[in-house]
């Protein structure tokens, strides 16, 4: 008994230090997300590089909001499949004949160059990519008009090799897509404000990856990241070893979350949470300290006869709520309801735990088996 009260009264004092990391983060994220003035717009010609795999909800809007830009140069928007009868296919067709003057081009190539299948398929679309500047974002994700001209203006600043944007949550297919929504928004969102803040991150997101064809050559192409499952991260990594810099401007584009089921959740955010674990394990283990509310409930369960462990457990909530609401404001809208939040935490410190004991990752049905470099292979491997 003294053993699990030891343990809870831990657990109460990471709950209480994660409580004041978030008041901490919330006034961080504040700061950092200012709104800035929009950019001149620029003529500059640009390929967007849109991987595709399958028709989610919205994919013609998500894919619609890339062409509806402040921009005065030449934009092509390039996409990729790897199956003849993917339905994205006629999402793009339908995007031909909403904009007929738009240069819009697809290419349907099965070829794998490794078990990274997003990143074989940008490699077979690389031959058909016309511009020297090229713009990656995952097709889940959503652009206000004003995106190119902040992208651009934030990769011609100086020493910056290539650029990055921050992302919120939106919920596109029901309440489990909602819960999805609220980890990136109340959960990931801050954190990696935090971090970027204050110099204790270097991301490079798949949101956006802005790029100079030069600069991508020089690290190696595409083909360089064919059996990474960090692939965003390694293209960071790369550029940074150059002695370049990846900028992380305050701007922020939509992230369309699109989960079904809890097992579709599940699997997706699990294989987010491995990701990060393999990359940068250390900061992932310290990412425990943004998970008050859970780490409090379990603490009070601990120590029942004491009322601090509740004590806590409240205190993280309104602070929690605070984040939302700061966050809410940013972004213009509300990713999920309130009472959803004590339910996104507790899911996120499950996952948490869960990706420790997890050897092979779920990518869109294919399982990846994961080695100690960040790398993975197709060999078949026992789901954790």
């Amino acid at each position: 008994m003294l053993a699990f009260a030891v343990i809870g009264w831990i657990l109460c004092g990471l709950g209480a230090a994660g409580t004041l990391y978030m008041v901490a983060a919330s006034i961080v994220f504040r700061r950092f997300m200012v709104v800035q003035a929009v950019p001149t717009r620029r003529a500059e010609a640009v390929t967007l590089l849109k991987p595709l795999h399958g028709a989610e909800p919205r994919l013609f809007e998500n894919l619609e909001s890339f062409l509806i830009q402040d921009h005065a140069g030449p934009i092509q928007l390039l996409c990729g499949v790897q199956c003849p009868d993917d339905p994205a296919i006629d999402v793009v067709a339908a995007l031909r004949t909403r904009y007929p003057n738009v240069a819009i081009d697809l290419v349907i190539d099965p070829a794998n160059h490794g078990a990274n299948h997003k990143i074989s398929n940008l490699v077979n679309m690389m031959a058909e990519a016309r511009h020297a500047i090229l713009v990656l974002s995952d097709s889940d994700m959503v652009a206000t008009p004003d995106y190119l001209p902040r992208v651009l203006s934030a990769l011609d600043t100086r020493d910056v090799g290539a650029m990055t944007s921050l992302y919120h949550g939106r919920g596109d297919a029901g309440l489990w897509s909602r819960l999805g929504a609220a980890g990136l928004s109340y959960q990931f969102l801050p954190g990696v404000v935090f971090g970027v803040a204050l110099g204790l991150a270097r991301p490079c997101m798949g949101s956006t990856i802005a790029i100079r064809r030069e600069t991508l050559d020089r690290i190696g192409g595409f083909a360089r990241f064919s059996d990474v499952l960090a692939d965003d991260y390694a293209i960071g990594e790369a550029v940074r070893a150059l002695g370049q810099k990846v900028a992380v401007p305050p701007m922020l584009i939509a992230h369309a979350s699109a989960e079904r089921s809890f097992i579709e959740l599940w699997r997706h955010e699990l294989r987010w949470g491995a990701t990060v674990r393999g990359v940068v394990p250390g900061a992932y283990i310290g990412s425990v300290i943004g998970m008050p509310v859970p780490l409090a409930l379990l603490g009070a369960a601990l120590i029942p006869v004491h009322m601090t462990g509740l004590a806590v457990a409240l205190a993280s909530l309104v602070v929690r709520a605070i984040v939302t609401l700061v966050v809410d404001r940013r972004t213009g809208m509300r990713a999920a309801p309130l009472w959803l939040l004590p339910i996104r935490d507790c899911l996120t410190f499950a996952i948490f735990v869960a990706s420790f004991f997890t050897a092979s990752v779920d990518w869109r049905g294919r399982r990846l088996k994961m080695a100690d470099d960040g790398r993975v292979s197709a060999d078949p491997e026992i789901s954790a």
